[in-house]
C-alpha cells in the first residue's frame, strides 16, 4: 500500500483528490472530457490490468467544477479471476489519498419491468449474492473496524441531490436495490425471478464489493446503475455484452451531465 500511494503521489504531486469515481462498462468516456493526469493500472505497483471491453484501465486525476477528483476508468471484476482483495484495493488506495466521497457506477440488467433500458437507477441498498465478502482476512484497523455496520451504505443525502439534478436535467431515473452476482455468465430466468422476490430491481457483477469497502473505510457512497438491458426472463431477448455497451453509449450524455452536476453539489 505504501509503495502504491507513494508512486501515485509522485505522479500527481500536490493534487489531493476529495472525490472518487468508479466508471463502469461503457461509461469510461466521462473521464476523457477533462484536462487531466492519467496513470495506467499496469504502471502502478499493486494494481492489475482490467481486460474487459469498455474498461480503459487507468486512474485519471482531474479538476471538475472546482473539485479534485480521481476516476477509475475501468474496474477489476471478481469474474476475471482476481481475488476480492484485488478488486477493492483501489478503493483502499483512494482512502489513503484522502477521498471522502465515492461515486460508484455500473451497467446493470433491469429486473423490474417498469425500469426500462436507458434509465439511470440510484442505488438505495444492495444484496450481496457473490458468496464472499471483500473484508475477509486480516483487518487493517487504520482503514476501518473489524465488524462495520452496513445499514446506511448509500448516502440518502447524495441520493436526494441526484434526484433533484435528474429532475432539473429531465433525465429518466429510478431508485432501487441492486443485487450483485459473480458472473461472468448472465443469470437464468429462474434466478432473476428469485432476485425479484427478494426485492432486487437491478442485477450486475460489480459495485457491491467496492461499496462495502468504501463504507468500511468511512467513505460516503452513492451508486448509479445505467440499466442497459432487461435481465433474463423479463423479456424473450437473449443477453449479450455488446447490448450493454450500445445502451450505455446512447445514454452517456445524460450520464455525463448528471455526474458533472453531482460533483458540483458534493
Amino acid at each position: 500500500m505504501e509503495k502504491t500511494v507513494n508512486f501515485i503521489i509522485e505522479k500527481i504531486e500536490d493534487f489531493h483528490p476529495e472525490i472518487g469515481i468508479i466508471l463502469g462498462s461503457g461509461l469510461g468516456e466521462f473521464a476523457d472530457d477533462f484536462e487531466s493526469t492519467s496513470i495506467s493500472y499496469n504502471e502502478i505497483p499493486g494494481f492489475e490490468t482490467s481486460k474487459i471491453q469498455g474498461h480503459k484501465g487507468r486512474l485519471v486525476f482531474a479538476k471538475i467544477n472546482g473539485k479534485k477528483v480521481v476516476m477509475m476508468q475501468g474496474r477489476y471484476h471478481f469474474y476475471e479471476g482476481y481475488s476480492m482483495q484485488t478488486v477493492v484495493y483501489p478503493v483502499k488506495v483512494m482512502k489513503r489519498l484522502g477521498v471522502k466521497t465515492l461515486i460508484i457506477t455500473n451497467a446493470a440488467g433491469a429486473i423490474t419491468k417498469e425500469y426500462a433500458p436507458g434509465t439511470l437507477m440510484f442505488i438505495t441498498d444492495h444484496i450481496n449474492f457473490m458468496g464472499t465478502n471483500p473484508l475477509i482476512g486480516q483487518n487493517d484497523e487504520s482503514l476501518g473496524t473489524r465488524f462495520p455496520d452496513m445499514s446506511k451504505v448509500y448516502s440518502k443525502e447524495l441520493i436526494q441531490k441526484a434526484f433533484n439534478i435528474a429532475e432539473k436535467l429531465n433525465i429518466n431515473y429510478k431508485k432501487g436495490i441492486y443485487i450483485a452476482t459473480t458472473g461472468p455468465s448472465y443469470e437464468t430466468p429462474a434466478e432473476i425471478k428469485m432476485f425479484s422476490i427478494m426485492g432486487a430491481n437491478a442485477v450486475g457483477m460489480s459495485t457491491v464489493p467496492e461499496a462495502i469497502t468504501a463504507n468500511y473505510c468511512g467513505i460516503k457512497v452513492i451508486g448509479i446503475s445505467c440499466l442497459t438491458n432487461y435481465a433474463a426472463g423479463v423479456t424473450d431477448n437473449p443477453l449479450n455484452h455488446q447490448e450493454v455497451i450500445d445502451t450505455a453509449n446512447k445514454v452517456k450524455e445524460n450520464f455525463k451531465n448528471l455526474l458533472t452536476e453531482l460533483i458540483k453539489e458534493i
